[in-house]
């Protein structure tokens, strides 16, 4: 179970000023592409599961999941997520021939499970986004800064994956306030807001 904490910030700015509070803390800066994977009749939607390509830094590396009965509520999320790591220039070929993926069921558990959970036998690519991610090293924290791209428009999150979610999600609430930046709780993940169509409000 991934549990994480989940703050949306409203605008370009308040992401700008957060990004200059915390850039003494910067560990890294990554590009991320999403890609994600249903059956003509959205099955793995209709089950409350998403099945996601991530490729970093321009094929760099990429990562396998599989995301299933996600929770979000005042600003934290629970969700059950298997990940696999996966050659890039395969995880590519599968953006352009859906099909694969379902080859690997005799290498990938997430297939498998795919696979015989849910009954899949046929895939098809539903597009994706793309994500900027500042990871930060603060108070014991490892805080990730989003700039989520999508089709119709841009969205900012802080999301940080936390053992001790109310207390973490209080101190990320208190340097947001004491620097005056402006938050909400996030109510939808990103996934939802995709293949919503339009950006949270």
């Amino acid at each position: 179970m991934e549990v994480e904490v989940k703050l949306r910030l409203p605008d370009p700015e308040s992401h700008q000023r957060l990004s200059d509070l915390l850039s003494p803390f910067l560990a890294e800066t990554l590009i991320q592409e999403n890609v994600f994977f249903d059956t003509p009749t959205s099955a793995l939607a209709a089950a409350n599961s998403a099945l996601r390509l991530r490729f970093y830094n321009l094929d760099s590396r990429s990562v396998l999941s599989l995301k299933s009965k996600p929770k979000l509520s005042r600003g934290i999320s629970q969700v059950e997520e298997l990940e696999e790591p996966i050659d890039p220039s395969l995880a590519r070929s599968f953006v352009t021939e859906p099909s694969g993926l379902l080859e690997l069921r005799n290498d990938s558990l997430i297939m498998q499970r795919v696979r015989g959970d849910f009954g899949v036998n046929e895939l098809i690519c539903l597009g994706g986004f793309k994500n900027v991610r500042g990871v930060y090293e603060w108070k014991g924290l490892k805080l990730e800064l989003d700039e989520s791209v999508y089709d119709f428009g841009v969205s900012y999150e802080i999301e940080c994956e936390s053992k001790e979610p109310e207390r973490d999600k209080k101190l990320i609430e208190e340097l947001l306030k004491e620097n005056g930046i402006d938050f909400k709780y996030s109510d939808i993940n990103k996934f939802a807001v995709f293949l919503s169509g339009k950006l949270p409000t």
